[in-house]
């Protein structure tokens, strides 16, 4: 007792610790998130810093060769040095990018300040998008020497770079908003004013049409950096609601093993209980009813005070009782637990169904009630446990004798059920049962209102004893009742139970005879030496 009271208390304890670490995270949380200003949680935030920097680093090269490939093409409008150096810087400030990246990996999550970081991030995206936007002023000096056919392809040329770029920084950096405009507005607002002043110098709407159509194309790749940067987010709440839902899970798992050691824990000190309380109560019983008995029958002499011997009587009925009664909840433990063993055999329903009738007939008799018996005849056997199958009927009988009030009848049948098995019905015409409490009286010392008022006492466990020792046998048990139209209890014993009957092997005259030792062929015997 005490080992139990000790581990509820240590259950106790851990749910409390673990309450508290729970809120303590919850108030951490929220904290951390009036502390950035945004509705995102922090948990979430760290996984869209984690995903763009894991996005940098898994693309580390691909911003440099771009670079590379792009100030080799700009010698077409520009100078060796003018494109050397755009391109130094360009990388220089890639590899303090990918520098802030591996800081990052390098920390836990816990020593994470997720607003500093976001602010490192923004402030080394904006540094890589002014210098992207330094190749729009790539080649700007030759622009008066150079002809109208280069001038115009290299604007061509500086529009697909910028599509290029948007499209790769939109995939890299739309995890963070913030950090994809500070590194593609200023090149996009560089490609814009060199079109527009392009446009005014030489008079021509074309480049007018190339500026419009970047600010539109930037828009663009905004609204798809909204859509991906929307699907990250309910990526990552979902992958929260799945480690929520296992962790549920395993604890959920936790408190249902230790219920499980509990119950059987339990169903052994119950099982221990009962053997030893069925020896302690059983010796005393048999000495009780055994000494009653003897002096209810006068074995020894007669007993001069009548108030004795009904004393005696009481004694021996008592005793009956609670014997019968320690033997119900003895076998309904015992088919509970799965230790009941059947031991089948052939037998005619009917003829248990008789042997519990002869039984119980002059209880019947002495209470004023009729038993009659409807058996369809020539039925076969069936493979069962007799002492389960007539346990079965004997509860049945004995529930009908019980709540049928004098002058009814009792009504018995054994039939071929429609399925090919065969059934045991016992029908009263006692005071039935509310159809709400069918469920209840078919529990453990469950009893019906009305009828626990008109019957003559009971434990409850007939009918559980029944529904368990059928359902043993692969049957089921049904209980139809109607208030103040009596009830029926119907015992289906399954059809793979019934032993059908077995033809002989070859009609009878036909049997083959031997073949005549004059007609037989020699056979060739060989012998081994």
């Amino acid at each position: 007792m005490s080992i139990s009271v000790k581990s509820e208390e240590i259950a106790y304890q851990r749910g409390r610790r673990e309450a508290r670490q729970r809120s303590s995270e919850q108030v951490r949380a929220a904290r951390a998130q009036l502390a950035s200003r945004s509705t995102v949680k922090p948990e979430v935030e760290y996984e869209l810093l984690q995903m763009f920097v894991r996005n940098e680093m898994a693309a580390a090269a691909t911003m440099p060769a771009l670079s590379i490939i792009l100030s080799i093409a700009s010698l077409l409008w520009a100078t060796p040095l003018e494109a050397a150096l755009w391109l130094v810087l360009v990388i220089t400030t890639k590899v303090l990018l990918l520098e802030l990246c591996r800081r990052f990996t390098a920390l836990d999550q816990a020593d994470v300040d997720i607003c500093i970081w976001r602010r490192r991030f923004i402030f080394a995206e904006l540094l890589s998008g002014m210098t992207w936007a330094g190749f729009a002023l790539v080649g700007i000096a030759s622009y008066a020497t150079a002809s109208e056919a280069t001038l115009f392809s290299s604007h061509v040329f500086i529009f697909a770079m910028l599509i290029v770029v948007l499209a790769i920084r939109m995939t890299f950096a739309s995890t963070i908003m913030p950090v994809m405009h500070a590194g593609t507005i200023p090149m996009t607002a560089a490609v814009v004013g060199r079109l527009i002043i392009l446009g005014g110098l030489v008079g021509d709407p074309l480049y007018y049409a190339l500026a419009s159509m970047a600010v539109g194309i930037h828009l663009y790749f905004v609204f798809l950096a909204i859509g991906l940067h929307s699907t990250a987010l309910a990526m990552l709440e979902f992958r929260s609601q799945k480690d929520l839902l296992i962790s549920e899970l395993e604890e959920a798992k936790v408190i249902s093993d230790e219920a499980r050691r509990r119950a059987e824990a339990a169903n052994k000190a119950k099982s221990r209980f009962l053997a030893t309380m069925s020896h302690e109560l059983r010796t005393p019983l048999n000495a009780i009813m055994g000494f009653s008995e003897v002096m209810k029958g006068e074995v020894l002499g007669k007993m001069p005070n009548a108030t004795y011997r009904d004393y005696a009587d009481n004694i021996h009925s008592s005793g009956s009782h609670l014997l019968n009664l320690i033997n119900e909840i003895l076998d309904l433990s015992r088919i509970e637990a799965g230790k009941y063993e059947l031991h089948e055999e052939p037998l005619q329903l009917a003829d248990i169904a008789e042997d519990c009738r002869r039984l119980l007939q002059l209880r019947a008799k002495n209470k004023g009630l009729e038993i009659i018996e409807r058996h369809t005849t020539e039925l076969p056997d069936i493979w069962a446990d007799p002492r389960a199958i007539r346990q079965i009927c004997l509860n049945l009988m004995s529930n009908a004798l019980k709540f049928t009030p004098g002058g009814g009848h009792i009504f018995v049948t054994v039939r071929r059920a429609r399925n090919g098995g065969q059934l045991l019905s016992v029908r009263d015409t006692g005071p039935g049962i509310p159809k709400e409490e069918i469920p209840k009286v078919l529990q453990a010392f469950g009893q019906g209102s009305l009828a626990h008022q008109t019957a003559e006492g009971g434990t409850g466990l007939g009918l559980p004893i029944v529904k368990n020792l059928i359902e043993l046998h692969g049957g089921h048990f049904q209980l139809r009742s109607e208030l103040r139209k009596g009830t029926e209890a119907i015992v289906y014993v399954p059809p793979q139970r019934v032993l059908q009957p077995v033809g002989p092997l070859q009609p009878f005259g036909l049997e083959r005879h031997r073949e005549p030792v004059s007609t037989r062929k020699p056979r060739l015997v060989t012998h081994m030496h």
